[in-house]
């Protein structure tokens, strides 16, 4: 009978140390899968929807961006950059959720009197009526193929009030089915940004309302070549704040705010009957 094999004390705790790693690594690799797994739908094959529905990801996410001007430093698809990078992120933190393709025309101001962001040409501006009519279509074509909840997120401010209303009615209308539509509107109104870039030292005029520290810094950690370096100046011809301030790291940050603020208001919306 062969003798058993013994290991001296240091041999077995390198065994062990080694055992360790693999099994950690076997569980890096999960998360890494996770973290890359695809949620687009618009880059998945309809079979390949399909099957995502049928093993539980019954939840849609439908960005709104919107096609604007941003100043002399940031590209006019600044929100749509930030919003599909946002959307992904929380549909991976989520678990069970897709992403439906941004929707990138939405209300910029009225189109004859080139009022609000109209003014400055390659916007593009749809009312709000039309914008709303979309909503309430992409979502009931989702409804249709069996997705029980419908997030509406939007990156822009006009685009807040026509999903509020959408997500009103349509949750109302489709109760029995046990299908919810649910806006996000903490995501944009209240995400906690400005009152971190607060704490960080900033006044409210250097962070300002569009195209300043905030948007820029987080269009510089989803889509860096969007920005114009050299032409980063505070309240530059359609740009109210300053820019120049702004960093990756400090997108990185607004960007996770915003993600746990979309995620805490599903899960709110979750919690009430539709």
């Amino acid at each position: 009978m062969p003798r058993p094999l013994r290991m001296s004390a240091p041999g077995m705790a390198l065994a062990l140390a080694v055992l360790a790693a693999l099994g950690a690594g076997a569980f890096n690799s999960r998360s890494r899968a996770d973290e890359t797994r695809e949620v687009e739908i618009e880059r998945m094959t309809s079979p390949e929807v399909a099957a995502a529905l049928a093993q539980g990801s019954t939840t849609i996410i439908i960005p709104t961006g919107g096609t604007e001007q941003n100043g002399p430093h940031m590209v006019l698809g600044k929100h749509n950059f930030i919003v599909a990078e946002t959307a992904r992120r929380i549909a991976r933190k989520l678990g069970n959720a897709l992403v439906a393709p941004v929707i990138a025309y939405v209300p910029e101001g009225d189109i004859a009197g080139r009022e609000g962001h109209m003014a400055y040409p390659g916007t593009i501006s749809v009312p709000p009526a039309v914008f709303a009519a979309v909503l309430e279509n992409a979502a009931a074509s989702f409804r249709a193929h069996g997705f029980k909840t419908i997030v509406l997120l939007g990156d822009s401010g006009p685009n807040q009030g026509p999903q509020h209303e959408v997500a009103e009615a349509l949750t109302k209308a489709w109760a029995k089915e046990g299908v919810r539509v649910i806006h996000a509107g903490t995501y944009y109104a209240a995400n906690g940004g400005e009152a971190w870039l607060e704490g960080q030292g900033e006044t409210k005029a250097q962070i300002g309302t569009h195209a300043g520290i905030r948007d820029t810094s987080e269009l510089m950690a989803v889509y860096p070549g969007g920005i114009r370096a050299g032409k980063m100046a505070p309240n530059e011809k359609g740009v109210v704040g300053d820019p120049a301030r702004a960093s990756t790291e400090r997108g990185e940050k607004l960007l996770s705010l915003k993600v746990d603020a979309a995620v805490h208001d599903i899960a709110e919306g979750l919690k009430t009957e539709p």
